[in-house]
């Protein structure tokens, strides 16, 4: 007789989520909910706070400068690495995602908001954004993702 087992959930584990937000202001929120019962589930909550500044920064600027949903996809890249990605309609890649030649430019005191997307930058070990051409499911806009991955001594304490 053979028993199948359903396979033990891990860092390691290969998976992917995607969630559809609509324009909506508590868009972020929700994300920020679904990010840390997903990141509990697969075992990677040690990512969770780091990943849900920069979902919740992500998402708020997908809210903010673009019109209509906006999409969320977190997936494992192996170990203890997680991409996460926000689709929006805008295709305008916004800096520092259009990662122009030289240091990132800092934001003036006096400025209303533009740090969001800067502490993407600095809290991600890999980031970037790309736009989309309409000929992908006739949705233009653009892609900004970035990676994080749970420091050596963390994923020895979680394995």
């Amino acid at each position: 007789m053979v028993t199948v087992s359903p396979p033990k959930s891990d860092a390691s584990a290969s998976w992917s989520y995607a969630l559809q937000l609509p324009h909506d202001r508590i868009a972020p929120r929700i994300a920020r909910v679904t990010l840390r019962a997903v990141l509990a589930g697969h075992g990677m909550a040690q990512l969770a706070d780091t990943a849900e500044l920069l979902t919740s920064e992500l998402v708020t600027n997908a809210y903010r400068h673009s019109i209509g949903n906006a999409t969320l996809r977190l997936r494992a890249l192996g170990g203890a690495r997680l991409r996460l990605s926000v689709w929006d309609a805008n295709p305008h890649i916004p800096p520092p995602f259009d990662k122009r030649p030289g240091p990132l430019h800092s934001v003036p005191a006096e400025a209303d908001g533009g740090r969001g997307l800067f502490l993407v930058c600095h809290y991600a070990d890999a980031w970037g954004g790309y736009p989309l051409g309409d000929d992908l499911f006739g949705r233009g806009g653009k892609l900004l993702w970035c990676e994080l991955e749970a420091p050596a001594a963390d994923r020895m304490a979680a394995g």
